[in-house]
């Protein structure tokens, strides 16, 4: 694997991708640390060291918020809203499409369909990154609305009208140019610029993490007075490489449906014969964590505001819906099941793949062409989705068993399962794909002696 590495060196046009993909990266992480305008650095940093270590609901979502904007939150950065207004433009695009036929009608039209579908995908990430900038202004200006606690100083300086419009300027333009750099990474780089942009986002806390654990380890005690050994960290790192494994395993994994097609003679070429489509286990990918986990944020956040309001009823269902509650977990649970079969019945057309099949000649043994092939798929697929979904649903509420159990902090936990080791891994292998496919097409051994690495989209 070291000598894959110094291979990726001594190919010119590898290590020009390389070294641009590392100067983009320099980028956006300096974005995040510098504050936007009228911000007092000092005050917000004591405000969202509190919010942080609190073991109140907000406290642990604010840190998750923090984790993918990789620290600019904190800081309240140039970068505070991160990457992440475009992946929303993006999903929402993508739920769009099946839906609406002139959409639809573009994705067909090929390149310049897809172009423009890209087009209308920036103006969407302009409008969500407006409704939250000003949701995050608003914040800095009044927390306790949100249900966050009320800072002993004022966080911004200035007049807030000046105060909110520069904010969302400022932090809306940050975004769209980290969804073109991230174009760039995809165009003239190594993997895929944005999903690589928010890697690199947590990767940057996993050092914060792993001092923490260490600190932890040394003084024998964890954040709230409970009791953490050495041997306690010993079996934590055995438990990450374990549940690593299981992520790989689970992003990598699909099913093989044989496929014969009809051998023909094209120009001095015989085409066809056996093959294969891979259905692949978790299809949904990590989406449903994400949508369920941003419909969580409204409820959490209307309980708090009438508890404030009225108390009774809505004070308990504040504390069921608190990040470490039951009635958040339970939620959060049914969610991400739900989520996994809604985007594999939305994205995942059996009746478009049969009739594929049909006009190219092939057909799957001991299955007739047509409608008896989209009910063979369209049941095989559901049963890899179930399987999947379990297994996602375990990967996603390991960290809160953590959490909740062993009192692991929230930012060590994040790093045991849900949206930030399936992004990790997913990026990681298919960034590793592209360099060893760019080495065994200039005739270097690649990272892998034998077998090879498979993108994400099963090929």
């Amino acid at each position: 694997m070291w000598r894959a590495f110094l291979n990726t060196l001594k190919v010119k046009e590898l290590r020009n991708r390389l070294l641009f993909t590392a100067l983009i990266i320099v980028l956006v992480r300096f974005a995040s640390t510098i504050p936007c305008p009228g911000v007092d650095p000092a005050a917000l940093a004591k405000y969202m060291d509190g919010v942080t270590k609190s073991a109140e609901s907000s406290g642990g979502l604010m840190a998750m918020i923090d984790l993918f904007s990789g620290g600019a939150l904190a800081h309240f950065a140039l970068g505070a809203l991160g990457i992440m207004p475009y992946i929303t433009a993006s999903i929402i695009m993508q739920l769009l499409v099946p839906v609406l036929p002139q959409l639809e009608k573009m994705q067909r039209e090929g390149e310049s369909g897809r172009q423009k579908i890209s087009q209308y995908t920036r103006y969407l990430t302009i409008l969500v990154c407006l409704v939250q900038g000003v949701m995050v202004a608003m914040a800095m200006v009044n927390p306790d609305k949100l249900g966050l606690p009320v800072p002993s100083e004022p966080l911004f300086t200035g007049n807030l009208t000046v105060f909110v419009c520069v904010t969302v300027v400022v932090i809306t333009c940050t975004t769209m140019v980290f969804t073109w750099l991230g174009e760039q990474i995809t165009e003239r780089g190594i993997g895929n610029g944005v999903s690589l942009i928010i890697t690199i986002n947590i990767v940057s806390r996993l050092p914060h993490a792993i001092i923490e654990l260490v600190e932890m380890a040394m003084k024998g005690v964890t954040p709230d007075g409970g009791t953490f050994r050495p041997v306690q960290l010993l079996l934590l790192l055995l438990v990450f490489c374990a549940v690593t494994a299981a992520t790989i395993l689970l992003s990598q994994g699909y099913r093989r449906v044989p496929i014969q097609m009809v051998r023909k003679t094209v120009g001095r070429q015989m085409m066809g014969g056996s093959t294969y489509m891979p259905l692949k286990v978790n299809f949904a990918n990590v989406m449903p964590i994400i949508f369920a986990g941003a419909i969580l944020m409204l409820p959490q956040s209307l309980f708090q505001y009438m508890a404030g309001k009225s108390g009774g009823i809505w004070m308990t269902l504040a504390q069921g819906f608190r990040h470490d509650g039951p009635g958040y977990t339970i939620t959060y649970g049914v969610l991400i099941l739900a989520f996994s079969f809604f985007w594999v019945a939305n994205q995942f057309n059996p009746l478009q793949i049969a009739d594929n099949l049909k006009k190219e000649g092939a057909y799957i043994p001991g299955i007739k062409p047509g409608q008896a092939t989209a009910d063979f798929l369209d049941g095989a697929m559901t049963r890899i989705t179930a399987g999947g979904a379990v297994f996602l649903l375990a990967l996603a509420l390991f960290p809160m068993f953590l959490y909740n159990n062993f009192r692991i902090p929230f930012m060590v936990a994040q790093f045991f399962g849900g949206t930030s080791l399936l992004i990790m891994v997913g990026v990681v292998l298919d960034t590793m794909s592209q360099l060893e496919s760019h080495l065994t097409m200039r005739h270097y051994d690649g990272f892998l002696k034998s077998g090879r690495l498979r993108s994400r989209s099963g090929n």
